[in-house]
């Protein structure tokens, strides 16, 4: 189960909460919703804090929404923030 919340931020900033589990089909739902505010021209921050579990697909789709589409990762659990150091999903 997947739940993702949408806020304003300051100026043209986007902040995407997302509670539960990051992976199968759920790294769809996270990437569209992502794309679909950079498409805007928006700046993206997710707000990981509910993550309990990423998957590998969901840890890949993290690590190239930092790295690729800048996307502001923020409040990972140490879980996700290892995975995204570079540990075994």
């Amino acid at each position: 189960m997947l739940k993702i919340s949408r806020k304003a931020g300051p100026g043209s900033e986007s902040v995407l909460t997302i509670e539960g589990t990051l992976g199968g089909a759920w790294v769809l739902e996270v990437r569209s919703a992502c794309d679909e505010l950079l498409q805007l021209g928006k700046r993206v921050r997710l707000d990981l804090s509910g993550v309990t579990f990423v998957d590998r697909a969901g840890n890949e789709l993290l690590r190239t929404l930092r790295a690729d589409r800048r996307v502001v990762i923020e409040s990972a659990s140490a879980f996700v923030a290892e995975l995204l150091k570079g540990g075994a999903a």
